[in-house]
């Protein structure tokens, strides 16, 4: 028997019965350019990867469908002291495979997503211990005091401390550098509403409704099918054709022929995520360019004078036809910390950015590579293409290399670092700034910045995170977040783009919850 037969198909050749075998059972079909990366929930800090994981590991606190704080695996919890909280687990949780979920479950799973290999650190930067009181109860305690620590914990996906070690999964591999992989990469057992059936990467994943949930559900999507339809035009058919119920990428191109199609539905709102510029600003020589011995990303003038070039509004209005809020600023409307008054983007000026790179001693230009992926955000690469031409006209000769989520995140994220210039998103998963400043903008230093690649730092920028971090006072928080943006934009320590607008699509008798983190989950989905 071939070893990538899943679960169902090994339940069906045993003549065993599954969840979507039962008369009535409802099965629900999805497409997304791209795939998850891996079943472990700390091998990657990206959406896709943690909203599929959400369905199956669950954290203490989580999200519900209005962005509010809810219990999950913890049913209450005090705090103590300024630095310290104590949660109490739920009562009754069961692991997917019938064992009970404890608190060492807890403090396990905070080693794991701390480990040197986890790309799930900086969500936990914050924390300095988790302890166990008894079965029922853990504490935490924060290096100091932490305003944001419920949304933080959002993010902290539980795992069976005796799942990991019967399966030698007990710390995380990093998938995109590692040729080994562990059980968990390709498995997944957990507390959550669903339970993976079948994993076939790249092409199909599978899971059922775990009938022994703690919660109630809400929806009444027995069988979810999560199916990778790289196509744009290939998608859009197989939903307008019934083969699949709903896509999560539209090409904007395509949204008004479905809307009017009928029987189908457009679902739209606007997206907590930037998608921005990143640039070597680390390496005293850039890797992917024709400059030798220095860098020219160093000097603040080239940095202005690649601001100037890109024609942001002719993106947002050509490429992504209008489905894109412009934007000067790491976090966009919705994220804590968004000051309209600050969001004004330079206006496009070739003679200025000619005249910059001239001063900076670049008057005939220079070659570099711009690092794109082609299946992760709502026109990533066609983005990247338009960027081309812009700072060609400046002087500035890119090749562009656009390619998979997954090496593209490899090449550019930790450990390699391989990049020069390179387009990236970000969510804030606290929906609060200090979120974006301590994991992309704070100096590298093994817990913030960790996926700062381009290395940029400033020490007044990582004073003011650290008062960020524990100012409880909101005003005197929010005018701390103002400095750090008039600093960011001064420097051009990144190049912010636009806040992308989610569109997904479906059947008409389909109802979700559409979050504005471009999350999915499961247990909302109905379908009449």
């Amino acid at each position: 028997m071939s070893r990538r037969l899943g679960l169902a198909a090994l339940l069906a050749a045993l003549s065993l019965p599954t969840l979507a075998s039962q008369a009535g059972a409802v099965t629900f079909k999805w497409a997304n350019d791209g795939d998850i990366g891996a079943m472990d929930p700390y091998t990657r800090q990206e959406t896709v990867q943690l909203s599929f994981l959400a369905n199956i590991y669950e954290p203490l606190v989580r999200w519900n469908r209005d962005l509010k704080i809810e219990p999950a695996l913890a049913a209450s919890w005090e705090q103590t002291a300024p630095t310290v909280w104590k949660f109490h687990l739920r009562p009754g949780v069961k692991w997917q495979d019938g064992t009970a979920f404890t608190a060492d479950d807890v403090v396990f799973s905070f080693g794991r997503i701390t480990a040197p290999s986890s790309l799930m650190r900086a969500p936990m930067g914050a924390i300095k211990d988790v302890r166990k009181l008894d079965d029922a109860t853990v504490e935490i305690e924060t290096r100091m005091p932490d305003p944001i620590l419920l949304q933080e914990l959002t993010n902290f996906m539980v795992m069976s401390k005796a799942w990991c070690e019967a399966h030698n999964a007990t710390v995380p591999v990093q998938i995109e550098v590692s040729k080994e992989e562990n059980f968990a990469v390709r498995n997944a057992m957990g507390t959550g509403p669903y339970k993976l059936v079948s994993r076939e990467p790249d092409r199909k994943t599978v899971v059922e409704k775990n009938p022994g949930w703690w919660d109630k559900p809400v929806g009444n999507a027995d069988r979810v099918e999560f199916n990778v339809i790289a196509s744009p035009s290939t998608r859009v058919a197989a939903l307008l054709s019934g083969e699949i119920d709903m896509i999560y990428t539209v090409p904007p191109q395509d949204i008004e022929r479905i809307s009017k199609t009928q029987g189908f539905k457009i679902w739209q709102t606007a997206e907590l995520r930037t998608i921005f510029l990143g640039m070597d600003q680390g390496r005293d020589q850039l890797l992917k360019s024709d400059v030798k011995g220095k860098n020219p990303l160093k000097d603040v003038r080239v940095r202005r004078a690649f601001a100037l070039a890109i024609d942001e509004p002719a993106i947002a209005a050509r490429i992504m036809r209008g489905q894109a809020h412009v934007t000067w600023e790491m976090w966009g409307p919705g994220i804590n910390g968004y000051n309209k008054a600050l969001d004004v983007r330079p206006a496009v000026d070739v003679a200025k950015a000619k005249a910059l790179l001239a001063e900076a001693g670049y008057p005939d230009g220079f070659r570099i590579t711009l690092d794109c992926p082609n299946d992760r955000y709502v026109n990533d690469e066609a983005i990247c293409t338009a960027i081309v031409p812009m700072l060609k006209r400046v002087g500035i000769t890119v090749d562009l290399n656009a390619q998979t989520k997954s090496k593209h995140f490899g090449e550019i994220n930790p450990p390699k670092l391989n990049t020069s210039l390179y387009l990236l998103g970000w969510t804030p998963s606290t929906y609060d700034a200090h979120n974006a400043l301590f994991a992309l903008i704070g100096t590298r230093n093994g817990q913030r910045g960790e996926l700062n690649n381009g290395g940029y730092s400033n020490p007044k920028i990582d004073a003011l995170i650290d008062q960020i971090a524990v100012e409880t006072d909101q005003t005197k928080r929010n005018g701390l977040i103002d400095e750090t943006i008039r600093i960011l934009q001064d420097e051009v320590a990144y190049i912010p783009l636009h806040q992308q607008v989610i569109v997904w699509a479906s059947r008409a008798n389909v109802d979700l919850a559409q979050m504005p983190d471009n999350y999915f989950p499961y247990r909302y989905i109905n379908v009449k």
